[in-house]
């Protein structure tokens, strides 16, 4: 019994051991002053630079309101852009600390790339761009077609799956990343833009003619976009993904940028706890009572941030769709904060 009692003993100690060691990040942030978020290479909607440099987008929103939780500063954050390469590496080598960049979740880099996928931010399907003037109404009639493509992504596979499923030949023509890929599809050095839906939406915005261009109908995977952090530091990961479930679960309760100081003084017993009136749950995450108002302060709540980057109200116009909240006809749901 004492062999086991000292195995189990010395197992305890290397596990609190190892998470001490692993919960760095918060401490790192907060000592360097900033938030290393990356971010696309200038994505409308998702993540772009004005000609001031300034970011948008609702990948943006993400990592302002990771740095408006931490430093009730949504503007201390260090963007750094990517290429759909690069993204991981930047991670993995601590060059950036969270990377909220258009990225679909998938087993395989939620298993081989020391990597935690934080939750889903964006609900989304690869799709395909063509040009009026083909007169293409379907993706089934895109038979020998030739196709651009943005290589480091999954939809070189899936543009695989689909065409070899319906028994079409097809030509792939890969480029570095999603602009060239834009300008050689308008060129005409291909007949068709792949990509996930959103993306198309906003590359769309690139070219000479937009309204010459139209996405078709099909769309042939799933791809749920979201932020991810690094293995090894549950901490960090707690507080990036309960961030994101700030922002769905306070669209919810409608909590918007505008009222949230009135709310924030709200009886009710669900409020009370999201606004640290009740209970120490901002201090369990490392953080402040006040995480969540900090947080829609700063950026509104998941669907101001939607429709302010990419929703009917922006240059995209992309429709809510599954994006909704489970309670108004989507599939976009947060834990509760409790």
């Amino acid at each position: 019994m004492k062999r086991v009692s000292l195995a189990a003993a010395v197992a305890i100690t290397a596990c609190f051991a190892a998470q001490s060691a692993g919960a760095q990040t918060l401490k790192t942030v907060k000592d360097r002053g900033l938030l290393s978020c990356g971010v696309s290479q200038g994505l409308p909607g998702f993540s772009a630079p004005d000609d001031k440099g300034n970011w948008t987008g609702l990948d943006v929103d993400l990592c302002r309101a990771v740095a408006a939780a931490i430093f009730d500063d949504p503007s201390k954050v260090k963007f750094v852009p990517l290429s759909a390469k690069d993204r991981f590496t930047a991670l993995q080598s601590g060059e950036i600390d969270v990377l909220s960049r258009n990225t679909t979740w998938t087993v395989s880099r939620d298993t081989s790339l020391g990597v935690n996928f934080a939750g889903v931010s964006y609900y989304d399907g690869q799709g395909f761009l063509v040009k009026k003037a083909l007169k293409v109404n379907s993706a089934l009639e895109l038979n020998s077609a030739s196709i651009c493509v943005q290589t480091g992504t999954t939809n070189e596979q899936n543009v695989a799956d689909y065409f070899k499923g319906n028994n079409m030949k097809y030509e792939v023509i890969a480029f570095a990343n999603a602009d060239e890929a834009i300008k050689a599809y308008e060129s005409g050095r291909c007949d068709v833009f792949t990509s996930d839906v959103s993306q198309l939406y906003a590359q769309r915005l690139k070219v000479t003619t937009p309204a010459d261009h139209v996405v078709l109908p099909e769309v042939i995977s799933k791809e749920p976009l979201g932020p991810l952090v690094r293995h090894g530091d549950d901490q960090w990961f707690d507080i990036v993904k309960w961030t994101l479930f700030a922002l769905v679960n306070a669209e919810e309760l409608g909590v918007t940028q505008s009222n949230v100081g009135e709310m924030a003084k709200s009886d009710k017993p669900e409020l009370k706890r999201v606004f640290g009136s009740d209970g120490n749950l901002g201090e369990q995450l490392g953080l402040t009572k006040d995480w969540v108002a900090r947080i829609v302060k700063a950026t509104g709540n998941y669907g101001e941030s939607f429709e302010r980057n990419v929703g009917t109200g922006s240059k995209l116009e992309i429709a809510r769709g599954l994006n909704k909240l489970w309670n108004k006809g989507g599939i976009m749901y947060a834990p509760p904060i409790r």
